[in-house]
């Protein structure tokens, strides 16, 4: 049920439409009022510091019905009322005393001009390489799923200068990511459960890399021959094994010299640490803190 600003009141049978969806669709992804993608809170392409995919299960229920989303219970951690807006969907502390938790990631929808259909007006208004490529890095590499609206015109065609900003970005995409550091790089890793070596982050396939139960902090390091020139690293947990780390470090060092180039949070399916380029014979990344023993998929330098 939702109430407009005329004050009249519509219903939905979000059931029926889901239904409906999975019977002709059965592999869709039902995103912002559906029971697989979460709504990131805005249309403004902003995103949060850390992004969470396990939440409580209550939070599917407020993003249909936001009249209903405060539930009676004697604990006060359950009087709050939770919406896609919040800041903090998924820490310890959100979750403490949550029965019900649900993997329910986050998907970031926004336009590439000021509103969401074809308006002549906005033409010279289309989004900068950079603000989409922040955007990107912000939602992609940040553990999310971004939705770009791209409106066709009157024609039904994509206008020429949003085409042509698409190529811009998929062309800086596919360049930045072409050569991967860590295939020259000598890699070394504190202790890994057998069949989970680091030797594995090389590729973004099967295997992965895992300390033993029971450790939830780890460091990789590489080291190169010759200086290299680095201004990103990426991150990828194995999300087979769930979302598990919840603190990292990423160090240059150079020398006598170290500089903490990226601190965070969550990592997720994928983490962007992007940063002012710095040239540097050794790359630590350190998971300092983690929910269990962190399992990582993938690690790319750039």
């Amino acid at each position: 049920m939702w109430r407009g600003l005329d004050g009249n009141v519509q219903s939905y049978d979000w059931e029926r439409y889901y239904e409906v969806i999975r019977r002709l669709q059965p592999e869709a992804c039902i995103s912002v009022c559906g029971p697989d993608i979460r709504w990131c809170g805005n249309e403004a392409g902003d995103t949060r510091e850390q992004e969470w995919s396990v939440v409580p299960g209550r939070l599917r229920d407020t993003e249909k019905i936001r009249e209903n989303s405060q539930q009676s219970d004697e604990k006060e951690f359950r009087q709050r009322t939770l919406s896609s807006s919040d800041q903090d969907l998924g820490s310890r502390a959100v979750l403490e005393g949550e029965n019900d938790l649900v993997w329910y990631p986050t998907e970031v929808n926004f336009s590439i001009r000021p509103g969401w259909f074809y308006h002549e007006s906005e033409d010279d208004q289309v989004r900068s390489l950079e603000n989409l490529i922040s955007i990107y890095d912000r939602s992609v590499g940040g553990n999310s799923t971004m939705l770009l609206n791209v409106p066709p015109t009157k024609e039904g065609l994509i206008h020429d200068r949003d085409a042509e900003r698409l190529r811009e970005l998929g062309a800086y995409l596919r360049r930045r990511e072409a050569h991967n550091l860590v295939e020259e790089a000598e890699m070394t890793a504190t202790g890994s459960e057998p069949g989970h070596d680091a030797a594995n982050l090389r590729t973004d396939e099967e295997g992965s890399y895992k300390t033993p139960d029971g450790i939830r902090s780890c460091e990789i390091r590489l080291t190169w021959e010759e200086p290299v020139k680095v201004s990103m690293v990426v991150i990828k947990e194995d999300i087979r094994f769930s979302q598990r780390i919840e603190k990292y470090r990423i160090t240059s060092v150079c020398g006598e010299e170290r500089q903490v180039l990226c601190e965070g949070k969550t990592v997720g399916w994928r983490k962007n640490a992007v940063f002012e380029p710095v040239t540097t014979n050794e790359i630590r990344v350190e998971i300092l803190e983690s929910r269990v023993a962190p399992v990582i998929r993938f690690l790319g330098v750039y």
